[in-house]
């Protein structure tokens, strides 16, 4: 049970260290990247809607 929490604590501080040493551009990349997937899954949602109803 503590090894867990232990594990756990340090995956989210190695995150925010991730994210405190990235560059503007790579965090805008990812913001494109996600932008994207979601506009694939609300197209997909919008087709699976037509084909169902």
């Amino acid at each position: 049970m503590a090894l867990r929490l232990l594990y756990l604590i340090f995956v989210r501080l190695a995150g925010w260290l991730v994210l405190l040493v990235r560059s503007q551009r790579s965090k805008d990349v990812e913001i494109l990247v996600l932008h994207h997937q979601l506009a694939v899954l609300r197209r997909r949602g919008k087709a699976s809607a037509v084909v169902g109803g």
